[in-house]
């Protein structure tokens, strides 16, 4: 078993996809052990996207998650990193395959809707930065 992080950014939450996103998920056979709807602090968004620090695109990114209400997502199962990726889609939604929640509702890489963790690893160090009070 594994347990993963979804965020939903603003645009799909102004969108109003949570829903639909959370349905996919629990579809598939996931459990979701960890929900929250936040307007995130700078800090927060900027120690997730650490690695980036320094890229051109930081700015624009963290900006972006901050600049309305987001989903925090927590889910488990298993393969639960790998089967989210593939539901999520390619990062660029115009490289995103149909069926993907990229490929159905994004246009642009700047408002993908969604992020997901990359890997265990990334999964163990985000879950712990948006759910400090711990999982269900």
């Amino acid at each position: 078993m594994e347990t993963t992080l979804v965020l939903v950014k603003p645009g799909g939450v102004s969108r109003r996809l949570n829903g639909e996103i959370l349905r996919r998920i629990e579809a598939r056979g996931l459990d979701i052990v960890g929900l929250k709807l936040l307007n995130p602090s700078r800090e927060i968004v900027e120690e997730h996207y650490a690695e980036h620090r320094g890229k051109g695109f930081f700015d624009d990114v963290v900006n972006y998650l901050c600049s309305g209400s987001i989903v925090a997502v927590a889910v488990r199962g298993t393969n639960a990193v790998k089967a989210i990726r593939a539901m999520m889609g390619a990062t660029n939604p115009l490289e995103a395959t149909p069926g993907t929640v990229r490929g159905d509702f994004a246009l642009t890489i700047d408002d993908n809707l969604t992020h997901s963790s990359s890997d265990p690893e990334a999964a163990e160090r985000e879950l712990a930065l948006w759910f400090p009070e711990g999982l269900v």
